[in-house]
């Protein structure tokens, strides 16, 4: 078989070019299939090593207050194996220079020692000396932000009392892994810490001597969360039990599972794309390969070689194209999935990361690359392995041309046309081959809808968060208190200086069931008419909201099975904790959380209690907010103020830096296939025609005519495929958007012009250039050379 294997050296050196852009997509799609794999297995492996290392609580519930003898029955409960409590309290934070209002969770820990769940774990400095009053851990990601370090001091506000207290240590927590303040729906370590301090300390500054309002538990092994949470809720209800919950709902824990979701949905759909495009390119260069060959297969086969022979050959021509391209990718995808599992980190603050590329996932790749690309060019090389050698040895019979379908219809009735002869050549060559130009088609068309994709991510993002904060919220700071005030704390809001307008809100932590199913939110009370917060309909249009009755979002009443006229069953968790039945009256659009809304004045009448607010959405000018900020400061009751234009500022820096990554590396994909489209395609066109090309210039056609019939004809593939990629974009965007619709954010479909338009321009460029380097090869064509070619 010595022969045969120089001539596959000869034939693969003859093909460099087109077996290098082959080979490059294989890459690409074998890069993506290892990174996500990789990626997706390190953060698995990470978010167990963690839980299980730092003892991540299984249960979690608040109280209002309630003492610490309890925590002795709290442990008889069954299925229970390790309780803690703890006291909890927003806090707010200064820091000179910085001047925005910074709000965060204090969270208690042992004096001096480890929590014996969600244990910290320590990048810098050490626990709170267990004798002092004024030390403090605080996260990570906080602490990065602001440059803080072990020494440092904060000034901080917990319950209206304002102190000073030391860092002692920066940590971070299984507990706050995704660091997020509930209602945000990207992180903002800049105005959201998580900070923890001694319990006695804690207590002491938050009036909870002697009692907790906050604990987590693990289960015993084997037991089920469902029986716990529902004896803890009986034991806890006494003391303004808010209801407990299991790992699930935990808010971090949620974020990293839900985008561990997503993560393995693209592991499977993106590579499949570039995989499916390779294995078109090698089916087309193998059917040019054993067509151009007719005469070597059939004096291989004159000399003894067996037909299993001379198909294994070709085989061999594509397995070395797609071993190039597969350990290329497998490097490529080692390398991005690093980087990928460090951007993520950038999200989740995991402690360390189980990093590791497992064999079984590099091979796997490789197998499916070449599984894909074997099944792609069966029926080329089947075609080698029936040929007879007499017929081999004959030359194809000449192509049949007539005029073509858009000839025949006589345009030029219409005044388009006639077609010079350059034109109807083009045109005559792409319907001669409709499946080949079809492929091509459909090849670059991918090339489009990978491009659609960033821009549709970006452009979606974009659009709820004009939804949520320019139509929805439309104040410019919201005011949480630390507990429901007498609506009377309203008219002292207004009052402080730049406050030109105010609306109260009332919320009340519930849970809502229908059927079988429940969901824990909040009972959110508003005034009619609001004008600085509305719920919007599926138009986006504001309803007011009505004096009877529930407004429910979309999504919840979807899940729950709910819609307008059944009535749901609603657990308030606080105060007299009554048990409701509300009429769902209607649905609302939102893309951001979920909610359920009622008439502040029939909330109020529904908690048996008087008028009272948890805070207040206000209009300021923007001239004397710092003002206003140095004044809230001063307010005991106020546990949070938030500034939309922050909190916008904040989501558009996370943004910037991880959609400008991902943007990249997209173009860098869609450039790859349209350019190793484009490049087969001209390559093979080129040296199927240049005895055609030849003779054009020998009957008198200029450079120019002949370099637009190979150009030309290419790039009509490459403009009839954008407006297919479009269509193919839309149905992989919405593809997409099906595994983004959780109960923390909804994406929406939303393609903007800017989208269609970048997406058309980066295949085109990538086309263009690819065919520059083809017609290089056109303006350094030798006729006579061309000419005497039987091929």
């Amino acid at each position: 078989m010595r022969a045969l294997h120089i001539k596959l050296l000869r034939n693969l050196w003859g093909m460099k070019g087109q077996g290098l852009a082959i080979a490059a997509v294989i890459a690409t799609g074998v890069a993506m299939f290892v990174m996500s794999l990789t990626a997706l297995e390190s953060l698995y492996l990470s978010q167990q090593s963690v839980y299980r290392s730092q003892q991540f609580a299984e249960v979690f519930a608040s109280v209002k207050r309630a003492p610490e003898a309890l925590v002795e029955r709290l442990r008889d409960l069954p299925g229970v194996a390790l309780v803690e409590t703890r006291v909890q309290a927003p806090l707010r934070i200064q820091i000179p220079a910085f001047a925005e209002p910074i709000s965060g969770l204090a969270v208690s820990i042992p004096d001096g020692r480890q929590p014996q769940l969600n244990q910290l774990f320590f990048r810098a400095g050490g626990l709170p000396d267990p004798e002092r009053d004024d030390q403090l851990v605080v996260s990570e990601a906080f602490a990065e932000a602001h440059e803080l370090q072990p020494g440092d001091s904060l000034a901080v506000i917990i319950n209206g009392r304002y102190q000073h207290l030391q860092i002692a240590g920066i940590a971070l927590s299984p507990e706050f892994i995704y660091q997020i303040r509930p209602g945000d729906l990207f992180p903002d370590f800049s105005r959201y810490a998580i900070v923890w301090i001694n319990r006695s300390t804690l207590e002491a500054a938050f009036g909870m001597d002697g009692a907790f309002n906050n604990l987590v538990l693990s289960l015993a092994p084997g037991s089920r969360p469902e029986p716990v949470i529902a004896e803890l809720d009986l034991l806890l209800a006494p003391w303004g039990g808010l209801g407990a919950y299991d790992r699930n709902e935990q808010i971090s824990h949620r974020y990293l599972t839900q985008e561990l979701e997503q993560l393995k949905a693209m592991a499977l759909v993106m590579p499949l794309i570039f995989i499916s495009v390779a294995a078109f390119l090698l089916n087309v260069v193998a059917a040019r390969v054993i067509r151009t060959q007719r005469e070597q297969i059939a004096v291989l086969k004159a000399f003894g070689y067996t037909r299993t022979d001379v198909a294994l050959h070709y085989l061999q021509l594509v397995l070395v194209v797609v071993l190039i391209g597969s350990v290329a990718g497998v490097l490529l995808g080692v390398w991005m999935a690093s980087g990928m599992a460090g951007m993520y980190q950038e999200f989740f603050r995991f402690p360390w990361l189980e990093f590791r590329l497992r064999w079984s996932v590099a091979v796997l790749a490789i197998v499916i690359a070449g599984g894909a690309t074997l099944v792609g060019v069966m029926a080329s090389v089947l075609r080698a392995f029936r040929l007879p050698p007499a017929e081999a040895m004959r030359p194809e019979p000449p192509a049949r041309y007539r005029p073509t379908v858009v000839e025949r219809l006589r345009l030029d009735r219409f005044g388009i046309g006639p077609f010079s002869q350059p034109v109807r050549m083009i045109l005559r060559n792409l319907e001669r081959q409709p499946v080949k130009a079809g492929l091509s088609i459909i090849g670059i068309a991918f090339a489009v809808a990978i491009m659609m994709v960033t821009g549709f991510q970006r452009g979606a993002i974009t659009y709820m968060l004009d939804v949520q904060f320019r139509l929805a919220q439309k104040q410019d700071v919201t005011v949480s208190f630390y507990e429901p005030a007498a609506a009377r704390a309203l008219y002292e809001l207004v009052a402080l200086p730049g406050v030109s307008y105010a609306e109260p809100f009332r919320a009340a932590p519930a849970i809502l069931y229908f059927g079988q199913r429940e969901y824990r939110t909040a009972l959110q009370g508003y005034v009619p008419q609001a004008h600085l917060f509305s719920v919007l309909d599926a138009r986006l249009q504001p309803i007011a909201i009505p004096e009877e009755g529930l407004l429910l979002t979309d999504h919840l009443a979807h899940w729950l099975g709910v819609r307008p006229g059944d009535t749901l069953q609603v657990s308030v968790q606080e105060g007299r904790r009554p048990l409701l039945e509300i009429p769902v009256v209607g649905l609302v659009q939102e893309y951001i959380g979920v909610g359920a809304y009622v008439h502040h004045a029939t909330l109020s009448r529904l908690l048996r209690e008087s008028d009272t607010i948890s805070g207040a959405f206000l209009a300021v000018d923007a001239q004397a907010l710092p003002e206003l900020q140095r004044r809230l400061e001063q307010i005991p009751r106020v546990a949070a103020v938030t500034l939309r234009e922050n909190s916008i500022r904040a989501f558009f820096d996370m943004m910037d830096q991880s959609i400008l990554v991902f943007t990249l590396f997209s173009t860098a994909m869609a450039g790859a296939i349209a350019f190793a489209v484009v490049y087969n395609n001209a390559r093979i066109a080129f040296a199927e025609r240049a005895h055609e090309l030849a003779t054009l210039r020998v009957l008198g056609f200029a450079r120019a005519e002949v370099a637009f019939i190979l150009v030309g004809e290419l790039l009509l593939l490459t403009l009839l495929a954008v407006p297919v990629g479009f269509v193919l974009g839309v149905g992989l965007c919405e593809l997409l958007t099906l595994g983004m619709q959780t109960d923390l954010y909804r994406v929406p479909l939303i393609l903007t012009a800017e989208t269609y338009a970048t997406s058309a321009l980066v295949v085109l460029v990538a086309s263009v250039a690819s065919l520059l380097i083809v017609g290089r090869s056109l303006a350094q064509l030798d006729m006579v050379s061309a000419l005497k070619a039987r091929d």
